[in-house]
């Protein structure tokens, strides 16, 4: 029987950056979200809280919540280490970004993904892309997908 112990939940470090990339990469290949670069990266480090081990290095989860507008905040780049998968560590992770968004004073965050059933079951609604400020698809530009983005847009109002 595997054991998550010895792992927690903490916003990102510097020295994260590395093993974020690497984790996020490996994700992106699967198929379960976009890759973000290294310049993306340090410039929103601080947006992510991580699964961190207690003891060691590497990152076995990471997650980030980037604030897209006065009353609007996204949850993005939500990847967990196979290893830890079913364990309820993304959870974790989404609710660690869910609760800064309410210390912010955010009381809505949307996210586009393809895993809909998990945020389904925290509570998040599928939305019609549409209905989202033109200032979250910034970001889009960038995208390999742009303009045919394949992602659901959910949204939860806390």
């Amino acid at each position: 029987m595997k054991t998550t112990s010895g792992v927690y939940v903490r916003k990102a470090r510097i020295q994260d950056v590395r093993s974020i990339h690497a984790l996020l990469m490996d994700c992106s290949k699967q198929g379960l979200l976009l890759p973000r670069s290294y310049n993306q990266l340090y410039s929103h480090l601080r947006d992510f809280f991580v699964v961190a081990r207690s003891q060691g290095d590497g990152i076995l989860g990471c997650c980030a919540l980037s604030i897209a507008w006065e009353d609007l905040a996204e949850i993005r780049s939500l990847a967990v280490a196979p290893e830890l998968r079913g364990y309820g560590w993304g959870r974790r992770l989404a609710e660690a970004c869910l609760s800064d968004a309410v210390t912010l004073g955010i009381y809505r965050v949307f996210t586009l993904t393809y895993q809909a059933s998990f945020f389904e079951r925290l509570g998040f609604q599928v939305v019609n892309k549409d209905n989202l400020p033109q200032k979250v698809w910034a970001d889009c530009l960038h995208c390999p997908k742009f303009p045919d983005c394949d992602e659901t847009a959910m949204a939860i109002d806390m």
